[in-house]
């Protein structure tokens, strides 16, 4: 689990396609030794658990895998050596919830269309899959690249989210531009009451 609280930028320095599969590996500012080999870490929104970890002269330098139905969900597949990413590590009993939850588990991938900037503020639409458009409520919750924001308005399968000058400089979302797709994690709660209401209305 995580909150969308990003705690680093990392950066892809290798990318390493084998069958359906591609290994990444990822340099970052989390100390070599906190990491536990197995340990779960969001990138860009996506969970993916580290393979192999070694420390460098001023950065860490993990290895994660990520599966075909991973890369067809998410835009891990764009990725190159180079590509910024955020990063959060997972959630411990007792850290403060300063997000939402979290659970790394991409829906699907979103296009920003259009992007505002104004006194250091930022603001965002964005089209999301059809299929997803339902699950996003005005005044709720989604991860966008592993970042938790609030949506300020929907419309038909878009959606407007505002970015502070804070999170514009700690994040990828600086660079963000128009025709970019982000990973795109709805409300947990909003996908199961979903699926119930579904499940209700099919006779289980």
């Amino acid at each position: 689990m995580f909150t969308g609280i990003i705690t680093d930028v990392g950066e892809v320095v290798a990318v390493k396609d084998e069958g359906s599969a591609r290994h990444l590996t990822v340099a970052c500012a989390y100390p070599a030794e906190t990491i536990p080999l197995g340990a779960s870490i969001c990138h860009m929104g996506v969970c993916l658990t580290v393979t192999s970890l070694k420390s460098g002269s001023n950065h860490t330098l993990i290895t994660v895998d990520a599966s075909g139905e991973t890369l067809a969900r998410t835009t891990i597949g764009a990725w190159q050596a180079g590509t910024k990413i955020n990063l959060e590590r997972s959630l411990r009993i007792g850290d403060e919830l300063g997000g939402h939850i979290v659970t790394g588990h991409v829906d699907g991938v979103a296009e920003i269309v259009s992007r505002e900037d104004k006194d250091g503020t930022a603001w965002f639409v964005f089209r999301a899959p059809r299929e997803l458009a339902k699950f996003i409520a005005e005044k709720g919750s989604v991860g966008l690249d592993g970042t938790s924001l609030t949506v300020n308005g929907v419309k038909d399968d878009t959606f407007t989210v505002t970015l502070i000058p804070h999170t514009l400089s700690v994040t990828t979302w600086g660079g963000a531009k128009v025709g970019d797709r982000v990973n795109l994690e709805v409300d947990m709660m909003a996908r199961y009451s979903a699926r119930l209401a579904e499940a209700k209305a099919e006779g289980y």
